[in-house]
């Protein structure tokens, strides 16, 4: 079973703490490889979590406009 991906938030909190650690510099190269790839995967799930909210409230506003015509 895969795992259940993280809210918003705790992704977004986890992509502050690895730039940070990312700015810091410290660590293998192989780490920082690592934080960057789990950063971008982080990035991108919460791209698709904005573009689903967004397409939501895009709905909500045409269902309102229909109610008021």
């Amino acid at each position: 079973m895969p795992e259940p991906l993280p809210s918003l938030e705790e992704a977004m909190q986890r992509l502050e703490a690895i730039a940070r650690r990312l700015d810091e510099d410290e660590g293998t190269l192989e780490e920082a490889l690592q934080d960057y790839e789990e950063g971008i995967h982080l990035a991108r799930q919460c791209l698709e979590r904005l573009d689903v909210a967004e397409a939501h409230v895009a709905e909500l506003r045409r269902s309102l406009q229909r109610e008021d015509d």
